[in-house]
């Protein structure tokens, strides 16, 4: 096939996984490539920062490839919000990868289609590739409505970029009105994101998603996710930046087929019951006593930011936890 839709594909460090995907890419051979990567946080990690941007100088079908690589470390939070926004700069609409996000070939596709169709829908903000009902159908369409922006594999428009805020500046102002309490299907979902929130406004929370997410909430967006799973997450090990435990409930599902053409929805609402299926499994579910410590001591959260910062012991600690 060959993809009118640009894509943008965020790399770092991990050129084994970088290769699998970048060969989807290529096989989709879009028209416009735009790659995104960070930079080293050490001199050990350089080598396979190098490694993973030689693979994506390997573009071999009419292109016009744009590259954004940063000579420091900005670390997951700017580096992939400057990265989208640079995007949006020169293009209406991208399909987004990042290098551990393998797609099913039909998942390009899924995206282009739902970029035409509802490219002036201002209701509809994103568009994922991941379908986290493990193969359960979600009535009888091809894809159903969420309330979540899944970016393992997803796409948008410029037009809902705009809404973004990295910093989060409106969240005081929310929190204090309660207001997020209406984002959600039930109050779980909202107290756990009350949190999260919390700490990405406080800034001890090196990510870019959870503020996609409040953006389109705050909008009054939604989503769309596919009746069947198109990407498979193959980066929960070790040397991820987030998530470094390899028995996540999501990690590397099995990707599957599109049927064409694809049947919409009769009604227009997020699935309640299929957003907390996915809420329950992935972050509402209590992990044992010694997984809570481990998560608060890794270098996400505020516990983690310090033991990063002490002498000898940080830099082995942040290239054990990513």
């Amino acid at each position: 096939m060959s993809l009118t839709t640009p894509v943008a594909f965020i790399i770092f460090r991990r050129p084994d996984l970088t290769q699998r995907v970048f060969a989807e890419i290529a096989r989709a051979k879009p028209a416009q490539l735009f790659v995104i990567a960070d930079g080293p946080r050490t001199g050990e990690e350089r080598e396979s920062c190098e490694a993973a941007r030689a693979i994506v100088a390997n573009v071999d079908w009419p292109c016009d490839v744009r590259y954004k690589y940063s000579d420091e470390n900005l670390g997951c939070k700017r580096c992939v919000s400057s990265g989208i926004d640079w995007v949006f700069e020169h293009v209406e609409q991208a399909i987004i990868l990042e290098d551990d996000c393998l797609p099913h070939p039909d998942f390009f596709k899924f995206c282009e289609t739902m970029l035409s169709h509802y490219r002036d829908d201002v209701r509809v903000g994103h568009i994922a590739g991941t379908d986290y009902n493990r193969g359960a159908p979600r009535g009888e369409a091809s894809y159903y409505f969420s309330r979540y922006t899944s970016i393992w594999g997803w796409a948008t428009w410029r037009r809902a970029w705009k809404n973004y805020d990295v910093d989060m500046s409106e969240w005081p102002r929310v929190k204090e009105e309660k207001r997020h309490f209406q984002f959600f299907g039930t109050q779980a979902e909202a107290e756990h994101f009350d949190a999260v929130w919390d700490d990405i406004h406080a800034g001890v929370l090196d990510t870019w998603d959870g503020q996609w997410l409040f953006a389109n909430l705050l909008a009054g967006q939604i989503s769309i996710s596919p009746n069947g799973n198109l990407i498979s997450n193959l980066g929960c090990r070790q040397d991820a930046t987030h998530t470094v435990v390899e028995e996540h409930p999501f990690a590397e599902l099995p990707i599957g087929a599109c049927h064409w053409p694809l049947r919409h929805p009769a009604y227009f609402s997020p699935d309640d019951e299929a957003d907390f299926v996915r809420a329950k499994a992935e972050f509402l579910r209590k992990p044992p006593a010694h997984k809570r410590i481990a998560q608060k001591l890794s270098n996400k959260h505020f516990y983690g930011q310090i033991l990063r910062a002490l002498p000898v012991l940080g830099p082995k600690w942040a290239k054990r936890h990513g």
